[in-house]
């Protein structure tokens, strides 16, 4: 009996990856440790609601992006670090959820969590909110660093998504702690092919991605 729940078990767990792209893997596939935090499935965004394309708080990436982070998780694991994922591969259907939502001038349900100091109609022309973005071409991930014992993210100065000067990764009036601790996020994510966005700190890309330029719109779940 054990062995046909075995069976049974393996061909589920088969089924679900291979309905993914080929390329693609689910992240704990590949780093089985990884702390996931999802939050496009839940309405703890700058939006204020779950986000179209997104069914299951689960973290999607490319392959090669996967055995890069397994890279980064193993070098900060020997100081008591690790990383957490907010977002990877998003679903073209997302990135026009949120195109939509920032035309939507009166709706700033988060406006003051999010962003405070940048008025909703700018969004978009200040470059924060677009109609393509590097994430769906699934090397793209939005990630931070936190404290292995405590499970505590390490203080970056700014929340993860905050819109505004102070999430850029050389921000003005950065104290020494924030400081350190974006430097420690750089540092090793470059180490391992990673290159960052300078306007925000958690955003980086792998160098070489296998699908620059490809945007994809499948369902996260």
């Amino acid at each position: 009996m054990k062995n046909y729940c075995f069976i049974f078990i393996l061909f589920i767990t088969q089924w679900c990856f291979a309905q993914l792209p080929e390329g693609f893997v689910y992240a704990k596939s590949i780093i089985p440790d990884l702390v996931e935090e999802l939050r496009y499935c839940t309405e703890n965004n700058f939006v204020g609601e779950a986000i179209d394309g997104y069914e299951k708080p689960v973290i999607i990436m490319t392959l090669q992006t996967a055995h890069a982070l397994k890279k980064v998780q193993e070098d900060l694991k020997k100081e008591g670090l690790g990383i957490k994922v907010f977002d990877a591969y998003r679903p073209q259907q997302a990135v026009n959820h949120f195109v939509r939502w920032a035309k939507v001038e009166h709706d700033t349900v988060m406006k003051q969590t999010y962003y405070p100091d940048v008025k909703k109609r700018n969004l978009i022309p200040a470059g924060y909110i677009a109609s393509k973005s590097r994430h769906s071409s699934g090397s793209t991930l939005d990630v931070t660093i936190i404290n292995l014992s405590t499970g505590e993210e390490l203080d970056m100065g700014s929340p993860y998504d905050f819109f505004g000067q102070k999430s850029w990764v050389k921000a003005p009036h950065l104290d020494k702690e924030h400081r350190k601790n974006r430097d420690v996020l750089q540092k090793v994510m470059a180490k391992h092919g990673f290159r960052n966005y300078m306007q925000e700190w958690w955003h980086f890309t792998l160098r070489g991605e296998p699908f620059k330029n490809k945007y994809f719109d499948f369902i996260v779940r």
